[in-house]
C-alpha cells in the first residue's frame, strides 16, 4: 500500500528540516513543490510525498508516520 502526506509551511529552513526529515524516513517526493503568497504574510509551501509500506488495511484512525 501507498500512503501520502502533504507538508506545508512557511518557507524557510524549517519547512526545508521537514522535508528532509521525512525524505530520512523513508518518504519520496511526490510531484513538484507548490507555492502560495497571499498579501504581505511570509510564502507559504506544501510538498507531497508518498511512502511504501507493508500490505496491510487503512486505519483513518492510525497516524501515517506509525505505518511500517
Amino acid at each position: 500500500m501507498r500512503i501520502y502526506r502533504l507538508l506545508t509551511g512557511k518557507d524557510d529552513s524549517a519547512f526545508c528540516h521537514k522535508v528532509t526529515k521525512a525524505l530520512s524516513e523513508g518518504w519520496e517526493l511526490y510531484g513538484d513543490p507548490q507555492y502560495s503568497y497571499s498579501g504581505w504574510a511570509a510564502p507559504r509551501c506544501a510538498q507531497a510525498v508518498t511512502k511504501e509500506v507493508s500490505d496491510q488495511p487503512y486505519d483513518p484512525e492510525k497516524k501515517l508516520v506509525d505505518y511500517e
